[in-house]
């Protein structure tokens, strides 16, 4: 993993290397923490932050799903952010705010005077799922592993201990020879990647998961789904069989880290003929358009640093 300079935590800038944690944090012993994922890319105009103001909304909902209180206030989130990027003087990178329950307690339930700790980290990270399957496709397979439900869990959060599904289904799919994995609900239907949202391609509509089908209320997802409209596609948000993987025109995952990556096949069955598909391929030239003047941000995304 590339390092950088400083991380900000807890309201200070300190070196990479300072920025330690106790080994009795409770976030350590049982996953107490939420996060964000966001990303800073590099315009004509100097670098911006894309949906900073929604990922800092995300982060307070999935802190108060949990009963966290975060110390610090949106706007001085916003602020970490930005002050992320400046001080380690970065232009491409990836952003990654934490809240997390510090040492203090060793219950299941911590006690009321465990800290909330929060940092911020950006560093330089390339493709998640690869350069080359940005342009060609990835693999990917159907994980034996079913997504947690809304009934064990406030899937809604993007919160540390959600995440040890995420490796199963992504760890299985690896072991296999695949670059990802997806996951179904307990009903069968489609729902996510093991971090990364879906969507399908059919007679050239457009068609994703909902929230109801255990997944994470991307900002991606909404991006794209926004553009997709914006470029005259039809996108509808409904419960999809496992069987649409193998019958689909195209299949794209979305996701900050993941941006916009096109499937080639599921379970060794090719996806349409096999290559990233021309709608993909239209929303991945929307999106990355947001970046170099192309696309016009008509809905303020783009955070100047």
């Amino acid at each position: 993993m590339t390092t950088s300079k400083l991380i900000w935590i807890n309201g200070e800038m300190i070196p990479w290397e300072k920025a330690t944690v106790h080994v009795m944090a409770h976030a350590l012993h049982y996953g107490s923490s939420v996060f964000e994922g966001l990303r800073c890319y590099e315009t004509p105009n100097g670098p911006v932050i894309f949906r900073l103001s929604a990922h800092t909304r995300r982060l307070y909902d999935s802190a108060k799903l949990y009963r966290y209180e975060i110390p610090f206030t949106p706007d001085q989130m916003e602020q970490a952010c930005i002050e992320a990027i400046r001080q380690n003087e970065l232009t491409n990178a990836y952003i990654r705010p934490l809240v997390f329950l510090g040492a203090g307690s060793l219950g299941v339930v911590p006690n009321a005077d465990v800290p909330v700790d929060v940092m911020v980290a950006a560093i330089e990270w390339g493709a998640y799922l690869g350069e080359d399957g940005m342009n060609n496709g990835i693999d990917v397979c159907v994980s034996s592993w079913t997504r947690t439900t809304s009934a064990a869990l406030p899937v809604l959060a993007k919160a540390g201990g959600h995440y040890l599904n995420a490796q199963l289904i992504g760890g299985e799919a690896r072991r296999h020879g695949y670059v990802e994995g997806i996951s179904v609900t307990a009903r069968g239907n489609i729902s996510e990647g093991s971090a990364e949202n879906l969507f399908i391609v059919r007679d050239g509509e457009i068609f994703t998961p909902p929230l109801a089908a255990s997944i994470l209320g991307g900002i991606t997802r909404d991006s794209v789904m926004t553009l997709a409209r914006e470029l005259g596609y039809k996108v509808t948000e409904i419960d999809l069989p496992r069987e649409l993987l193998y019958i689909a025109d195209e299949v794209f995952l979305t996701g900050t880290a993941a941006e916009v990556t096109p499937v080639r096949s599921v379970d060794q069955i090719k996806v349409g003929n096999g290559s990233r598909g021309p709608i993909t391929e239209a929303l991945q030239s929307a999106f990355f358009g947001l970046f170099d003047g192309k696309t016009k941000d008509k809905w303020n995304w783009l955070t100047k640093v």
